[in-house]
């Protein structure tokens, strides 16, 4: 008897968890491509600069590679371009999507902008800080950098402002656009940061990884929405979760 009833126990629980599985495949399949993957990267990188400062072979040779496209021309477009990649090269453009979004009574994907963009600078300057991994000195750069190295904020902030705007216009048609310009201007970001020396390879994919993992899971919690036809949407779409909840109780 109480095999059975264990048995029909555990029926009941497998049938329940595979309720909830369809229910929430999307959810799941994205934290674990959006969230998960980037987070496993991160600290396989994490945990070799951790054990070995000089970090990995292929951060000088590539950091090399590149100085040897080093021309004045060049120089003059690494030094201002990288310029408006930072957390505070950013904030202008960030401040006046705020702004619209606070005019249009956006208040949730109000609120992932600043979460995810403030939360973005706090992680990287503790990571910073915990790892204390130093910036290369393979060659006098033309924009020196005094803080430690890893993970890069330069890679950090663009990729999260990137990530968040493509998420803020998901199922409109400036999506597209928003990730093909803003995948272009991440990477000429990164390249500034490995052109003028202050960051390996390995700290701007380091970035990169977090950035995205934090936008993502930021935007899974928040569930932002830019464009709705009113501003009572956000009552509505309260209430659907609030319903959407009593079903998952349910099952």
């Amino acid at each position: 008897m109480l095999n059975s009833d264990f048995w029909n126990r555990s029926q009941s629980f497998v049938g329940f968890l595979k309720q909830l599985v369809i229910a929430h495949w999307r959810t799941l399949l994205l934290l674990l491509l959006g969230v998960g993957l980037p987070l496993l990267v991160f600290e396989q990188l994490a945990a070799v600069i951790w054990r070995n400062e000089g970090g990995f072979p292929w951060d000088k040779s590539i950091l090399l590679a590149i100085h040897t496209t080093v021309k004045p021309q060049l120089d003059q477009v690494a030094v201002t371009l990288t310029k408006f990649g930072g957390f505070k090269g950013l904030f202008p453009v960030a401040t006046v999507i705020s702004l619209v979004l606070l005019y249009r009574r956006r208040w949730r994907s109000l609120v992932y902008l600043l979460t995810t963009l403030s939360g973005s600078l706090l992680i990287n300057h503790t990571a910073k800080e915990f790892l204390h991994r130093v910036r290369p000195n393979l060659w006098d750069s033309l924009s020196p950098e005094l803080d430690y190295a890893f993970p890069s904020g330069h890679a950090m902030a663009s990729m999260t402002f990137v990530a968040s705007v493509v998420i803020l216009t998901w199922g409109t048609r400036w999506c597209w656009l928003m990730l093909i310009f803003g995948s272009g201007f991440a990477v000429a970001i990164a390249w500034t940061r490995l052109y003028l020396g202050v960051h390996f390879p390995s700290d701007i994919l380091a970035g990169w990884m977090v950035a995205i993992a934090w936008a993502i899971g930021v935007s899974v919690v928040l569930k932002p929405h830019l464009f709705q036809p009113s501003a009572v949407s956000e009552e509505r779409l309260t209430v659907k979760e609030k319903e959407e909840a009593g079903i998952e109780q349910q099952i």
